[in-house]
């Protein structure tokens, strides 16, 4: 292990999240998981079922965090390492997305949307990058997504927290090299997970009729695609794979299609690209 075996994941009680954490489990890394929700009793999973395994072979243990909270976020990030006295790895991972036009979408829902998705990863980071720096060792693994490199029509504000995201990680590899922590962008597409029925529709958008045919469009499309998409456990291969590099890339998309899609970006003409997205969603 390089990094070290303990690890941190925010958004793990579902979806991607929970498919890395259970992937990591199962090679032997002390995982912390954590959600809003309080864990249950039961709080700590084994590779071999909650029937007293060994810990030194690898667990999870549910911890609960809202990472839209500074408190909650130093009492998860002190509780694991008053247990480990450290943390090797940070996945950040947890996030969910609104869709609705730029009109449409109040203040306070584009804010709802950052605090999670953007706000939340810095919240984390500020506590944990402390204590790698201190080790002189870490790893960060933001879990970023295609539509941080293509925005969406009708998902501005979950593409734009996904930008900005994706900004401050290429800022974090050059201010953290220094100190030997690594920072990587992790893109998935469309995965077959609980972020589609977990989607908001901003509050206005049944009432502006101007959007509703384009938007039922793209939405239809979001919903199919990602129904129809890769199950989590792609991308928890990605995060396997990638926490086991020496010198990680600054950002890995997920899937022939999405590393396609980034590509073409890299190489076609802005209005090219746009015409493209236009027609699909």
């Amino acid at each position: 292990m390089i990094y070290g075996n303990t690890v941190l994941i925010t958004g793990a009680s579902s979806g991607i999240g929970k498919s890395i954490a259970e992937m990591l489990m199962k090679e032997g890394y002390r995982v912390y998981g954590t959600s809003r929700k309080p864990p249950k009793d039961n709080n700590i999973i084994y590779p071999g079922g909650n029937g007293g395994q060994d810990d030194q072979n690898g667990f999870i243990e549910m911890i609960q965090l809202d990472v839209t909270s500074e408190e909650s976020v130093k009492k998860a990030v002190n509780y694991v390492l008053e247990k480990e006295g450290k943390i090797d790895i940070l996945i950040n991972n947890a996030g969910f997305g609104i869709a609705g036009s730029v009109e449409d979408t109040s203040h306070e829902e584009a804010y709802e949307q950052f605090d999670t998705n953007f706000f939340g990863v810095l919240r984390m980071c500020r506590n944990v990058i402390p204590i790698m720096r201190k080790n002189k060792n870490g790893l960060i693994v933001n879990i970023s997504s295609v539509a941080g490199q293509i925005s969406i029509p009708f998902q501005s504000m979950y593409s734009a927290s996904k930008y900005a995201l994706e900004a401050v990680s290429e800022a974090m590899r050059i201010e953290l090299k220094p100190f030997g922590i690594k920072v990587v962008l992790i893109e998935p597409g469309d995965t077959r997970t609980g972020f589609t029925g977990n989607r908001r529709i901003v509050s206005a958008a049944n009432a502006n009729p101007v959007y509703k045919d384009r938007f039922t469009k793209s939405l239809n499309t979001m919903i199919k695609d990602e129904t129809n998409g890769p199950a989590p456990d792609v991308v928890a291969r990605v995060v396997s794979s990638v926490i086991k590099k020496k010198n990680p890339p600054v950002r890995i998309a997920v899937g022939f299609k999405y590393k396609l899609i980034v590509f073409m970006k890299r190489f076609v003409s802005a209005k090219l690209l746009e015409y493209i997205v236009s027609k699909i969603y």
